[in-house]
């Protein structure tokens, strides 16, 4: 092997963590061309798991490198709803493969090399005012430096009840809402403000009310964007949802 593409290949088993994925850019960071890439694929020094996807051959894949790649290529994407409140600990019960709720701007699916090692739903969701470049409450999980984005526990509540009466059954949105007291006031109330579904504000201020949870307090539904005095009924599949304003 010529010493230039020894050091190609040195690069590329030493600088980067154990279990990222590989993309064709990445590639070419390290000066490894396409054909490259293919002779190290038919050489087995490298494993090939999509068009322009690849990774250490024989190596398991890590969820937090592969969302990073995933929120390269989809506008907006971010782990959030029960899987994001599951991770801050605020969950109902434990489920044995619990599938990962990812949300974002783009239309699109995930990867089956993404959904057949981490099963997972997408959502494209435009739950509030913002852009997909700069969130509201959603940046690397716990502040750590190379984790994938994650909505803060208040957003991710929100977009787990803007759930309900589609995928969320209304029964366990209400238990993880009991388990919500150490939300924030301040930053739920400036969601809130910026929150595009009126089904959701209500929801969020009348399990808040129902359950006396210690933010809803602190929170005047007068300030919010609650809509019209008419209430806003579904049928879901507990039941008639009714909110009032």
């Amino acid at each position: 092997m010529a010493t230039t593409e020894r050091s190609k290949l040195n690069r590329l088993y030493t600088g980067l963590p154990p279990g990222t994925p590989l993309t064709s850019e990445d590639l070419a960071a390290l000066g490894i061309s396409p054909d490259l890439a293919v002779h190290y694929v038919r050489s087995g020094w490298l494993r090939r798991l999509a068009r322009g996807v690849y990774s250490k051959p024989a190596e398991t894949l890590e969820l937090h490198p592969s969302l990073l790649v995933l929120q390269r290529r989809l506008a907006g994407l971010h782990v959030g709803g029960k899987t994001a409140l599951d991770w801050y600990g605020v969950r109902h019960y434990l489920e044995q493969r619990p599938v990962l709720q990812l949300y974002g701007w783009a239309a699109g699916r995930l990867p089956d090399w993404f959904t057949e090692r981490f099963p997972a739903d997408y959502h494209r969701k435009r739950l509030f005012d913002e852009t997909p470049a700069a969130p509201l409450q959603a940046g690397p999980f716990e502040r750590r430096a190379g984790a994938p984005i994650v909505s803060a526990p208040e957003r991710a509540l929100l977009e787990m009840l803007s759930e309900v009466g589609v995928r969320q059954p209304l029964a366990e949105a209400r238990e993880l809402v009991e388990n919500s007291y150490s939300l924030r006031a301040d930053i739920l109330r400036d969601l809130l403000k910026h929150c595009a579904s009126v089904k959701t504000v209500r929801l969020c201020l009348q399990l808040g009310r129902e359950l006396s949870m210690p933010w809803v307090a602190k929170l005047a539904a007068t300030d919010l964007p609650t809509g019209s005095d008419r209430p806003w009924v579904s049928q879901t599949s507990d039941g008639l949802l009714v909110l009032k304003r």
